[in-house]
């Protein structure tokens, strides 16, 4: 679990995060969601440990992370897995090696063992036989599942991904929210996921943290979202006209 509370963060002037309290339990896939400007790339990045906080605490399973040692602070690191925007994979290193880089940086495995987790690994996300080809041969949703494939190499009690879905077909997009999904619960970890696409709102929503101008202004989940009246986050959901419609549909089953 991570437990968030008041948090506070700013660059010079600018007032970013205005007192955000909330928490992500393990074994769900939380959300957080709003529009750009709202602060979610920051607030990833605070529970991260990229960014301090001027006010608030975070804490991982009750280890409030401005208190620990750096010797800490960096075994923490280890226990989580970033799903990168644009996948980050190292162009000049196999998909195999890409997977393979945690355990290098983290662990003292041999050989032989970190071999044996990125066989596990690569198999889990359906990519048992793509070890020796290169990022530039793999599409865009394989290079999702090598990111997906090395968050995950090092056992992650947290996950975190930052629009794990930004240039993918729907079809495709929908298989990465199921493995996100599948992940989470098979591992029972903490995961937390940047978003603005709808369709993984409404797909893995098991709890959605909605930001606006710095403040947590709405959390709940996609069975509740749809019954809110907070216009904020009506406003957001219903941008689209797809939306407007399921929106309308509700509102007549209630009538």
């Amino acid at each position: 679990m991570i437990e968030v509370k008041d948090l506070h963060k700013s660059f010079g002037e600018t007032h970013i995060l205005k007192g955000v309290s909330t928490a992500f339990e393990k074994g769900k896939t939380s959300l957080v969601i709003g529009q750009s400007g709202s602060g979610k790339t920051v607030f990833l990045k605070c529970l991260l440990g990229l960014f301090q906080p001027e006010k608030g605490t975070i804490a991982y399973d009750g280890k409030i992370y401005s208190e620990l040692s750096d010797d800490q602070k960096r075994d923490l690191r280890a226990e989580m897995g970033m799903v990168f925007q644009g996948s980050a994979l190292f162009d000049s290193m196999t998909i195999a090696e890409n997977v393979m880089f945690p355990l290098r940086m983290f662990t003292k495995q041999s050989k032989s063992e970190m071999q044996d987790r990125v066989d596990f690994v690569l198999k889990r996300v359906n990519l048992e036989d793509a070890h020796n080809k290169m990022p530039s041969e793999a599409s865009g949703g394989m290079q999702k599942r090598v990111a997906i494939a090395r968050a995950i190499v090092n056992h992650p009690k947290y996950l975190f991904c930052d629009e794990p879905n930004s240039g993918l077909d729907p079809k495709t997009a929908i298989v990465i929210d199921n493995l996100i999904q599948e992940i989470t619960d098979e591992y029972n970890i903490t995961t937390i996921i940047n978003s603005h696409d709808m369709n993984s709102v409404m797909e893995i929503g098991e709890k959605i943290v909605f930001l606006k101008d710095g403040h947590k202004a709405w959390e709940g989940s996609n069975k509740t979202i749809f019954k809110t009246d907070n216009e904020a986050v009506t406003n957001f959901v219903y941008s689209s006209e797809l939306f407007k419609k399921v929106r309308q549909m509700y509102i007549e089953e209630r009538q």
